[in-house]
């Protein structure tokens, strides 16, 4: 059994909300920073809600979105703490997933993090996935999250790049686990009924419990501290490239395998609607003009 973790609880929803405050701020910069002669793009933020089965508060947050900005066609990042008793279906994937029998006896829960969508406007700069969060229940808690990068045309070293960044963000937690982050990254970012990754892939983990909450808290908070310092300088490098109709199309087919993965396998996406958060809020992440054929 855990106790209520307040104290730790309210440590990582401050994190959560600070990040978002500062990968907002430079999304802004890098707007300003392009000469379009387009508006540069700002979040619009709303605030998202839930509500248990029978009707009372159980938390909610704020979404942060630029739409038809001269560098992000759509972004969004999002936070959100939620908390309540989990259904009888979340209970059985907890159960069966965590190895946590009592769910059933005490299915209270509390999650808090910060979720991350960019898709841009030049076919040339990568789109890109980031979110950390933390998950509390009475009999455990845990951490998860990861970053990855979804270019529709490739550079090799923009995806040297991202990767040696995320490495840097692992490496002072253990010698093999950039290793092992970026093979779960690779499996869990694949998509079964194409036969390829959604991307170049990152880094990516759930269920950290090593038993040293401190410890597990700051990989997460490396990991999002690394962010920024990963991807800024690829659209820096990449949003001035030309670009023509071939790489639109390019771009919007690849858009359409990014929204297959997240609307059939995400476990973000199936977690979030199923328990009753706000679907605009959940469903974020999908871009805005994707194609199919």
């Amino acid at each position: 059994m855990t106790d209520n973790f307040e104290t730790e609880k309210t440590q990582a929803a401050a994190w959560f909300r600070q990040l978002r405050d500062e990968i907002v701020t430079s999304f802004h910069a890098l707007e300003d920073s392009h000469s379009d002669n387009r508006p540069a793009g700002r979040a619009e933020v709303r605030k998202t809600s839930r509500t248990s089965d029978d009707g009372s508060d159980a938390g909610g947050g704020e979404m942060s979105i630029i739409r038809g900005g001269r560098v992000f066609e759509k972004a969004g990042v999002n936070i959100s703490t939620v908390y309540g008793t989990l259904g009888e279906r979340a209970q059985a994937a907890m159960m069966a997933r965590k190895g946590i029998p009592e769910m059933k006896d005490d299915p209270r829960f509390w999650a808090s993090g910060i979720s991350l969508v960019a898709h841009m406007q030049n076919p040339h700069v990568p789109a890109v996935h980031m979110n950390t969060r933390m998950f509390w229940t009475p009999h455990a808690w845990w951490f998860g999250g990861g970053a990855d990068l979804n270019p529709c045309i490739e550079y090799d070293e923009d995806t040297a790049h991202f990767h040696q960044i995320m490495q840097g963000a692992c490496d002072p937690h253990g010698d093999d686990l950039y290793a092992d982050l970026k093979k779960w990254a690779d499996e869990y970012f694949y998509i079964p009924h194409r036969k390829r990754a959604r991307g170049v892939g990152g880094i990516f983990y759930d269920d950290r419990n090593t038993g040293n909450w401190a410890e597990d808290f700051q990989l997460t908070k490396d990991v999002g501290a690394a962010f920024l310092p990963a991807f800024a300088p690829l659209v820096k490098r990449r949003f001035n490239t030309p670009w023509d109709e071939e790489d639109r199309e390019t771009q919007s087919r690849h858009r359409g395998l990014y929204a297959e993965y997240n609307l059939v396998y995400d476990r973000g996406t199936k977690f979030g609607l199923e328990t009753g958060h706000d679907p605009e809020a959940v469903l974020m992440s999908l871009p805005p003009v994707a194609k199919w054929y």
